[in-house]
């Protein structure tokens, strides 16, 4: 799922978060997700939580759901994200307006993600030309996202099997190792993901291996957050299992992704102490 923030005056990020959603809903599923101003909290009862279905169709509400939440929740089933009103987001951003002249709440923050395009008003921006340059962006995956991929197979009814790997950050191996407190990654760019595809299609040749899907994550992922997920289509669960334990082993051997790692007491690039 590619995710990407609308970024400017209210009325112009709304009107361009809207001509951008029937573009990209040419070619895919396409959720907006919209921050509302208000004063009202958002759930009065004793639930964390409250889902309605009307006749529009299901609305929620609740005071602990983060934007993460949010995505991760629609990353299985969608093909874009839209978020309005997020400009802090470390997500890719259309920009609306002059950046030096926006108010305090229109300027991005320094964890803010990189912008795309930027355009002086609504009737600037060229839909076309966003999605273009929303495609050179990584997606957003999940573990979730990434097996409702594979169950969506042609060849998902001759599987009985799924297996899946999730890497993620610890705080430490041993006990008088110093914290890790987050881990910042690097792909060599182009040839990173052209390596992972070529793995992938590599495995999904053995027999009764369906489908193979790997997502690496960069930036900052911090203690505890997840980095790495391999999932695997089979026809049985001794070809599932073997093939994702190789696809893990191939990924962190022949992809050239770079990890620095940093601690309560230092930080360091892990290649150059290897």
């Amino acid at each position: 799922m590619y995710v990407l923030s609308v970024v400017g005056p209210d009325a112009a990020t709304r009107t361009v978060a809207d001509r951008l959603a029937s573009r990209f809903g040419e070619e895919g599923r396409v959720a907006e997700i919209r921050r509302a101003e208000t004063n009202v909290e958002p759930n009065d009862g004793p639930a964390a939580a409250r889902y309605e279905l009307s006749e529009d169709g299901w609305s929620a509400s609740g005071g602990d759901r983060s934007l993460s939440d949010l995505l991760a929740d629609l990353a299985p089933d969608h093909d874009y994200a839209l978020l309005v009103g997020f400009p802090e987001a470390d997500v890719p951003q259309v920009r609306i307006g002059d950046a030096e002249s926006t108010t305090e709440s229109d300027v991005t923050s320094d964890a803010a993600g990189d912008v795309l395009v930027s355009a002086a008003d609504a009737a600037s921006v060229d839909p076309a030309e966003v999605r273009a340059a929303l495609a050179g962006t990584e997606p957003y995956e999940t573990l979730e996202s990434l097996v409702a991929e594979v169950k969506r197979s042609d060849d998902a009814p001759y599987s009985g099997a799924i297996a899946t790997f999730t890497g993620r950050v610890r705080a430490k191996e041993d006990d008088d190792d110093e914290p890790t407190e987050l881990l910042e990654f690097e792909k060599y760019e182009g040839v990173a993901d052209d390596r992972m595809e070529a793995i992938s299609d590599e495995l999904t040749e053995r027999e009764g291996v369906y489908e193979v899907a790997m997502h690496h994550r960069t930036g900052v992922i911090e203690y505890g957050e997840d980095i790495v997920f391999v999932v695997v289509l089979a026809g049985h669960r001794e070809e599932a299992f073997r093939t994702v334990e190789d696809g893990i082993n191939r990924l962190k051997d022949e992809v050239p992704i770079f990890k620095k790692e940093v601690t309560t007491d230092e930080q360091f690039w892990v290649h150059e102490r290897s």
